[in-house]
């Protein structure tokens, strides 16, 4: 069974110009609809709204509150040792 989205959720975008790159979501909007966010600087992956149909979840998560910003994410990710891998999407 595939992780469920969450916040702090770590995926790999399946569709669009960012398609193969890391994210990690960082607010749900709807059962449809999450935000998620690279952040830009780490991965490519800016700041945006984004269909969960176009998102694979990947078995690791960040502790981050709902709705961080892009700082904290990044601050998250080096926290958890995780900045590497979600730069090697790249």
């Amino acid at each position: 069974m595939p992780a469920p989205i969450e916040v702090g959720r770590i995926c790999v975008k399946t569709a669009g110009r960012e398609a193969g790159r890391y994210c990690v979501v960082v607010d749900i909007v709807d059962e449809n609809f999450v935000i998620v966010t690279g952040p830009k600087d780490v991965t490519g992956v800016r700041r945006r709204r984004c269909n969960v149909k176009h998102l694979e979840p990947t078995p690791e998560t960040v502790d981050i509150e709902r709705g961080a910003s892009d700082e904290e994410v990044k601050k998250a990710l080096e926290e958890a040792g995780l900045i590497e891998v979600v730069k090697e999407g790249v």
